[in-house]
């Protein structure tokens, strides 16, 4: 066989086999960059996102973690699947994500967006008053992150912006500066909902946090523990004074003091809590008769 003949038959043999990958193969492709396999794997996540697929959502984009890192899709990659565990109920999952998105890329446009979300992670997490409360703690820590970040702006102005330029648009609606204003305004505007939204979750947390120390404190109380019952009493008077809690923790030390014969301490507290509350002074007429009575019989 002439040696040309072999070299041609070697090389269809190799190809054909794939035991070799040779440029001169014909039916070699040549290999996927990195950033093209990162956008084609995102492309899909989007679609099956789109489909309300999220655990193949969350397959195709888990595969590209590592993949994306310093990428221009990095911080697409990693927001998205924040939300795909977010909308998968995986809230603990999609805690982390937003944290990683942040502490990895904090200039990304998605800031805004991810700690907001990080935040209502921890809200979805936060249980019943009466278990653990460190996913509630944990939700108001990082929406007060989110107002000291990104403070509200005046929300009057803003609407009143929304409505200017909804109506002008109506007017003119192919006028691109009315577009534009409009689509600013309206993204503004959303933006003070959610300052709003973080504002009143973290004071229905504190409440709940509050109602937690106080059903501790009736525990104890019925137990008989009732210098136990007064640390949670005082924790709710130190940290909670702005929800419901406050005037019962301070009747339920008072009175915790009154129990222990420790009629000094009741004393003071009375007068504490009437200097911060005078108008208190009548519904606690009863416990000041009874500190003074028993102070001149110690």
């Amino acid at each position: 066989m002439p040696v040309t003949r072999f070299i041609v038959r070697s090389m269809l043999l190799i190809c054909t086999t794939g035991s070799l990958v040779l440029s001169g193969c014909s039916s070699t492709k040549p290999p996927a960059t990195v950033t093209a396999l990162v956008n084609e794997g995102y492309a899909k996540a989007e679609r099956l996102f789109a489909k309300k697929d999220y655990p193949g959502a969350s397959l195709a984009l888990e595969s590209l973690i590592f993949t994306s890192r310093a990428t221009a899709l990095e911080d697409d990659v990693l927001f998205l699947l924040g939300q795909t565990y977010y909308r998968s109920k995986e809230y603990l999952l999609a805690g982390d994500i937003y944290t990683r998105l942040l502490q990895q890329i904090p200039s990304t446009p998605y800031a805004k967006t991810a700690q907001f979300m990080l935040a209502k992670s921890y809200e979805q997490l936060s249980p019943h008053y009466e278990l653990d409360q460190q996913y509630t703690v944990k939700a108001i820590e990082q929406f007060s992150v989110y107002l000291d970040l990104y403070p509200a702006t005046d929300s009057l102005k803003i609407s009143n912006d929304v409505v200017t330029y909804r109506e002008l648009l109506k007017i003119n609606p192919d006028n691109q500066s009315y577009k534009e204003s409009y689509a600013r305004a309206s993204a503004q505007y959303a933006r003070v909902d959610s300052v709003r939204y973080a504002a009143r979750t973290i004071q229905e947390f504190r409440e709940k946090l509050a109602r937690n120390s106080f059903s501790i404190a009736r525990n104890y109380v019925q137990l008989g523990k009732y210098k136990a019952a007064e640390i949670f009493y005082d924790e709710i008077i130190r940290r909670y004074s702005d929800t419901g809690y406050i005037h019962h923790s301070w009747a339920g030390k008072i009175d915790m003091q009154m129990k222990r014969k420790k009629w000094f301490d009741a004393e003071q507290a009375l007068d504490q809590y009437l200097q911060l509350y005078p108008a208190k002074e009548k519904e606690m007429a009863g416990e000041r008769e009874k500190i003074v009575r028993n102070l001149k019989n110690s």
